[in-house]
């Protein structure tokens, strides 16, 4: 009979295997075309990031995610993403099956998959084929219609977009309150100011701070939901619109998590630079529906309110803390300097 290990190779190409000590033993034959050394004998989590549905930092935090499926890259190639599903070995190891997901289009083109890169009953391969018959079948009828509406769709993105970091910026925001307060939906409004930037910009210049900013922006894409609203609402000022989540444990670990890792200190351009954040929250659940600019302000209160206690820091607005600036002891709650 034919060994585990020798059967893995043979049916599933973009498997890992992983040791109880968390280092990989063994990956499919697919991945010696994805530009990356043999990643036999290093830590998993070394290899490989997990964006979603949480980020372990143990083999015993790993082991507790077997049967769900996950969000991952390699830390190597982070434009390619992949699904993996964590399977029990019965060995104190772990298997994960992995697959392109939607990236797989990305995948096939950037690396030069085959067929054979990919396992003997995946349709992969037909969908492919189906997608670019259909797309080649109508490119014809469309192409008339794109040239038409092809400068008005780029000017309408170019609007709502903020030139540096790729996210929105205050008009989308805008739009997009304005729709909240055309809806049922509950929503969190998360008010981030970075802390230490200003100073940052003054000793190493603007150039090191833009490059910063571009790194919040990736950091806040990684531990977002792809509904959640990214804007920078200008300077060194973000705003993260999270609709449907007002769960206050989920809030409180997004908000430490984004802290946290904005707080790593950075090699930009070989300058260390170290900085911060502090954020203020803002939940309509929490109080008696109100029109979505009032919760903005709120989360500004909120932010506030968080840099008072020190940097670093994260408040949920309430009640106490009043619905303006002004309500609050202006003399405590100034931002200390950054």
């Amino acid at each position: 009979m034919i060994a585990a290990p020798a059967l893995l190779r043979a049916i599933r190409p973009l498997h890992v295997c992983i040791g109880p000590t968390g280092h990989i033993r063994q990956v499919g034959k697919s991945f010696s075309k994805l530009g990356i050394n043999d990643p036999s004998g290093c830590r998993f989590l070394e290899v490989f990031e997990i964006l979603r549905p949480a980020r372990p930092s143990s083999m015993s935090d790993l082991r507790r995610l077997t049967g769900e499926v996950l969000r991952l890259r390699l830390r190597q190639e982070p434009e390619i993403g992949f699904r993996g599903l964590v399977i029990d070995d019965e060995a104190q190891g772990l298997i994960l099956d992995l697959s392109f997901g939607i990236a797989v289009v990305d995948a096939v083109q950037r690396f030069g998959l085959t067929a054979q890169d990919f396992a003997p009953g995946d349709l992969v391969m037909e969908l492919l084929f189906l997608q670019e018959a259909k797309s080649s079948a109508i490119a014809a009828s469309f192409s008339l219609n794109a040239r038409l509406n092809g400068a008005r769709l780029a000017a309408e993105t170019d609007a709502m977009t903020d030139g540096l970091t790729g996210l929105h910026n205050r008009r989308a925001l805008d739009a997009a309150l304005a729709r909240l307060g055309q809806s049922n939906t509950e929503y969190a409004i998360l008010h981030m100011d970075l802390d230490r930037f200003k100073q940052v910009n003054d000793t190493l210049g603007h150039g090191i701070g833009d490059s910063v900013l571009k790194r919040v922006a990736l950091i806040l894409r990684s531990h977002t939901r792809q509904d959640d609203l990214l804007i920078r609402a200008g300077g060194d000022e973000f705003v993260i619109v999270c609709p449907g989540l007002t769960d206050h444990l989920r809030l409180t670990e997004l908000a430490i998590r984004l802290i946290s890792d904005i707080s790593e200190p950075a090699q930009i351009d070989g300058q260390d630079v170290t900085i911060g954040a502090s954020i203020g929250i803002a939940v309509s659940a929490a109080t008696a529906r109100c029109d979505p600019v009032t919760h903005l302000s709120r989360a500004d209160v909120a932010l506030y309110a968080a840099k008072r206690l020190g940097r670093g820091q994260y408040r949920f607005w309430s009640t106490d803390m009043g619905e303006c600036l002004a309500s609050l002891d202006l003399e405590d709650a100034q931002p200390k300097a950054m």
